[in-house]
């Protein structure tokens, strides 16, 4: 085999990037998915109260599985919190990571 069909062989080089135009309604899937994160964060607000009262009414009558269960709302409320609000963050350093590979 000689070098020119070696060459024609090798994959080319390809280099595509993110396209913010190249489809109708990308603006509206950005607000749309704005939205939807608020709403998150909201639900996340929400459900830490709720979980926060679980727990104090587990523990002030003592009930050790109310407690736990208060506990473990909390919990779940900050971890979903945490992933709303970093959930543009993560993406794009695992984009960036993806790049680099």
């Amino acid at each position: 085999m000689n070098l020119s069909a070696t060459a024609l062989l090798l994959p080319f080089d390809i280099n595509i990037s993110p396209n913010s135009n190249g489809l109708p309604g990308i603006q509206q899937l950005r607000s749309v998915v704005g939205a939807s994160m608020t709403i998150g964060l909201i639900l996340a607000v929400l459900a830490l109260i709720i979980s926060a009262v679980v727990w104090a009414l587990g523990a002030n009558s003592s009930n050790p599985h109310l407690a736990g269960r208060g506990k473990t709302g909390v919990l779940v409320a900050l971890g979903s919190a945490i992933v709303c609000g970093a959930s543009v963050t993560l993406v794009n350093f695992f984009w960036h990571v993806g790049q680099q590979v």
